[in-house]
């Protein structure tokens, strides 16, 4: 069954960058990969998962959270399955275990979410 692996998380200073990204494993979608938005979600210890941002099928639509709009950019690249998310300006507050999904809609509802990686972390600490 194909799964979305995160990667690229890691420690970084605040106001410093980071960039993850998302990519298949283990098979593929039921549809083509730019059939799927892309969203990036992130929970911090002790508090509810929240949306951070999120890419139509071809890319041509996005969507920001405002805690990270003007700082994080999200892209895909359809040709290699994958998506990113570039983190900028970062701050203790980003400082979150990152999740990326897929599903058939273009939305910050995670319930139309079908397909979950299992996180990575990023830390923003001096």
């Amino acid at each position: 069954q194909v799964q979305l692996v995160e990667s690229g998380g890691g420690l970084v200073q605040p106001g410093g960058s980071l960039r993850l990204a998302c990519t298949t494993s283990g098979g593929t979608f039921e549809h083509p990969f730019n059939y799927y938005a892309l969203a990036w979600w992130r929970q911090a210890p002790g508090k509810d998962r929240e949306f951070v941002a999120a890419a139509s099928g071809n890319g041509g639509l996005t969507y920001y959270a405002d805690s990270v709009k003007g700082r994080f950019t999200v892209t895909r690249d359809n040709a290699e399955l994958t998506a990113y998310l570039e983190m900028g300006s970062l701050q203790p507050e980003d400082t979150a275990v990152y999740y990326c999904a897929a599903g058939p809609a273009f939305t910050r509802a995670p319930n139309l979410y079908n397909y979950w990686g299992q996180g990575t972390q990023v830390t923003v600490s001096s």
